[in-house]
C-alpha cells in the first residue's frame, strides 16, 4: 500500500499491467454490471448543464431512461448517485460505434468537440475505483473478468495500470500526485 497525500494506494496500481481492448472487449464495462457508475457531487449538475452538447451521442433508449428516471439515480445500498441503465442494461449514457463497440456517448460528444465534461470520472478511472476512508481516499484496481483482453494487451504491452490511467488520474489528482505515484512505482518495482 502507498501513500500519497490523502491518497491509499494499492500495488496492484503500480505493478499489474492494464491497456483497454476494446477491440475485443466491445465496451462490456458500459453494459455488464449490476449498476451504473459511481458519480460524483459535482457531476450530477454538470450531467444536465451539458446535456444539450451530449444528447445526439446517446440511444434512443438511453435519452427515455434519462427522461423517465433522471440523470442519476441514488443507490441506497453504496448510498451513492450513479448512471441510470437501460432496462438493468447498458449505461443511459452509452454509445455504440459502427463496429458494435459501446462507449460513453458524453465521451464521444467531448472528442467531438461539443463539450469540456470528459465523462464521469468513475468510468475514466476505471479499473480503478475509488472509495472514502475518512478524509482518505483507497485507490484499489478492481479485476472483472471482461476486462481480461485488456489485462492481456497491457502485459505485452507492459503498460501498468497508473500509467494506463495517466490522463484520469491527473483530472482527478493533479499532476504532482500522479508523479508521486510514478516514482513509488520506479522505486518499487523498477523495470529491468
Amino acid at each position: 500500500m502507498l501513500i500519497i497525500e490523502h491518497l491509499l494506494i494499492s500495488d496492484d496500481i503500480l505493478e499489474k499491467e492494464f491497456v483497454c481492448n476494446l477491440g475485443k472487449c466491445k465496451g462490456a464495462c458500459c453494459v455488464e454490471g449490476e449498476s451504473g457508475a459511481p458519480l460524483e457531487e459535482e457531476e450530477l449538475a454538470l450531467l444536465e448543464k451539458e446535456f444539450h452538447n451530449y444528447e445526439a451521442y446517446l440511444s434512443t433508449a438511453g435519452k427515455k431512461v434519462l427522461e423517465k428516471k433522471g440523470f442519476s439515480v441514488y443507490d441506497e445500498e453504496d448510498e451513492k448517485h450513479k448512471t441510470p441503465l437501460i432496462k438493468g442494461g447498458a449505461c443511459a449514457y452509452a454509445y455504440t460505434d459502427k463496429e458494435g463497440v459501446v462507449g460513453c456517448g458524453i465521451e464521444q460528444a467531448h472528442l467531438a468537440g461539443k463539450t469540456t465534461f470528459i465523462k464521469p470520472i468513475s468510468c475514466h478511472l476505471y479499473p480503478i475505483r475509488v472509495k472514502k476512508m475518512g478524509e482518505m481516499d483507497a485507490l484499489n484496481y478492481e479485476r472483472w473478468n471482461i476486462c481480461k483482453p485488456a489485462c492481456t494487451l497491457g502485459k505485452s504491452l507492459g503498460v501498468p495500470v497508473y500509467k494506463f490511467l495517466r490522463t484520469a488520474l491527473i483530472r482527478k489528482y493533479g499532476e504532482s500526485i500522479y508523479e508521486g505515484i510514478e516514482a513509488a512505482a520506479n522505486t518499487q518495482f523498477p523495470t529491468t
